[in-house]
């Protein structure tokens, strides 16, 4: 069993890259050294030992903060049914996800019936069940001096890429010289926070290199 400091946890609809649309159970992991400055979940990074909780109050609190539960991977099956969720695709996310060793949790998810995708900067090995879809949305040069592993990305199914700007093309053109094959993974570009300037170029990338588009849809249609 492993220990999991989870911040937040909710059903909605996958808002972002290849699988868009589909429902999905969020599982938001508590911890991030890796300081990315734009990050809308701040409240994710530091693990404190007094903000433990229980599973109730992290679900329902309503509001962003720093509390999280303390679950192993059963616990945290069993917490679904006590939801009542219904959805079948489980999205653990954080914070950094794979701060954590996500082998266990994600062969019992699969196990029993569920699909699972992690959503990681690629700043740790990732470790988890090879029927596990991995996200990889890298951090480049970010302020708590962590790199972008190859290894995170030779294990992605998708490198999920923000951008803003030229240069955050650039960034991601010189990681991926290190990846051995792009054959079987999607490239999806986001524009961050849906700028025009950034959506018209990565619209512009991707038809040029048949790349994929990923837009925030969750914020345009307005849920979590």
């Amino acid at each position: 069993m492993s220990t999991l400091n989870i911040n937040e946890m909710f059903e909605t609809i996958q808002g972002e890259g290849a699988h868009t649309g589909i429902p999905s159970i969020f599982v938001r992991l508590q911890g991030c050294p890796v300081g990315c400055p734009w990050c809308d979940t701040k409240h994710t990074w530091e693990i404190k030992a007094d903000l433990s909780v229980t599973p109730e109050a992290v679900i329902n609190k309503g509001q962003e903060s720093e509390t999280y539960f303390i679950s192993d991977e059963a616990a945290l099956l069993a917490q679904f049914s006590i939801e009542g969720y219904v959805a079948k695709h489980v999205v653990i996310t954080g914070g950094e996800p794979c701060m954590y060793d996500l082998r266990p949790l994600t062969k019992l998810l699969h196990d029993n019936g569920y699909s699972t995708q992690i959503e990681t900067s690629g700043t740790f090995e990732v470790l988890c069940d090879p029927r596990t879809y991995v996200t990889v949305s890298p951090k480049i040069n970010m302020k708590g001096g962590y790199d972008v592993l190859v290894s995170a990305l030779e294990r992605a199914n998708e490198i999920k890429h923000p951008i803003a700007m030229q240069k955050h093309i650039d960034e991601l053109d010189a990681l991926l010289t290190n990846v051995s094959s792009l054959e079987g993974k999607q490239v999806c570009l986001q524009p961050i926070s849906q700028q025009k300037r950034a959506t018209e170029l990565a619209v512009k990338t991707c038809i040029e290199r048949n790349w994929r588009l990923s837009l925030q849809t969750h914020k345009y249609i307005g849920i979590e």
